[in-house]
């Protein structure tokens, strides 16, 4: 497999996940990875709902990183286990956000946008009474936004995570109905040296291409972005690294021959 480093996982630390840490690091010993990097949910003001709760999106990052580090001893010489984290970027708890960040010794943090103008696209709320391309313009202009105000982060989460839960997913989903807002987010990202996911499990949610689409990673390319994580994003062990094959299929068809990883917020690129 080439690619032996799978950058986006959580166990039972993200209430929405299923395995332990450890259960999770013995199945990607027994894939044959080299690496593996936690990413647990931290969301500041994730709204409540009848499905979630207050604090569901809340992370134990002490306890997080105590098992983490117990486990990387325990484990070392097997796979290397590093210490990550998935922000929920919120343009008005900047200092919020850069306090957390400031305050632990991450490997590796995802940026994403799971809520929208206070709304939440996974919810069939957000596409109602509307096309799927004004739902998924509000959605990129509001990452935008995040990666214009907040830029203590690696690599942007799942770009066009929207288009996953629109009625229509990606059926008449095009780059150029976006292009527009697309070349300033992702400007915005070489400029400042950050980079971007590929995450395989847009096809579990019934996309025809990962998160972000193809034409994303091509015009990131293009325009000169280098880094590209790859994260199965998985919250269970039977997703670890799920379609990784394909995923190195389709980044050297976008123009890649090497894919990132991180330690210590610092990234190294190896060959796909």
């Amino acid at each position: 497999m080439p690619i032996t480093a799978d950058y986006h996982l959580h166990s039972s630390f993200s209430k929405d996940a299923k395995n332990t840490m450890e259960e999770m690091i013995l199945k990607g010993i027994k894939l044959g990875l080299k690496t593996l990097c936690f990413t647990e949910h931290f969301e500041l003001d994730f709204p409540i709902s009848a499905e979630i709760p207050e604090g569901y999106f809340s992370l134990n990052t002490d306890s997080y990183l105590y098992d983490l580090l117990g486990l990387r001893d325990k484990y070392a010489g097997q796979i290397a286990v590093n210490f990550g984290v998935e922000l929920g970027v919120y343009p008005h708890l900047l200092r919020e956000m850069a306090q957390y960040v400031k305050a632990y010794d991450f490997d590796f943090i995802i940026a994403s946008t799971h809520i929208c103008n206070g709304r939440d696209p996974y919810q069939p709320e957000f596409y109602q009474g509307r096309s799927d391309i004004v739902a998924y313009r509000e959605f990129f202009e509001a990452t935008l936004v995040n990666v214009k105000k907040f830029t203590n982060f690696d690599v942007v989460g799942h770009l066009d995570y929207a288009v996953r839960y629109g009625p229509n997913k990606d059926q008449n989903y095009k780059f150029v109905d976006y292009s527009d807002i697309l070349d300033e987010l992702l400007t915005v990202l070489v400029n400042n040296g950050k980079g971007i996911e590929l995450n395989t499990s847009a096809l579990i949610s019934g996309l025809s291409e990962f998160n972000p689409s193809n034409a994303i990673l091509k015009r990131y390319r293009e325009l000169g972005g280098e880094i590209v994580t790859i994260g199965s994003d998985a919250h269970n062990i039977n997703d670890i690294s799920r379609s990784f094959d394909r995923a190195v299929e389709v980044m050297k068809a976008c123009g890649y021959k090497y894919y990132a990883v991180f330690e210590k917020r610092m990234a190294t690129f190896l060959p796909l």
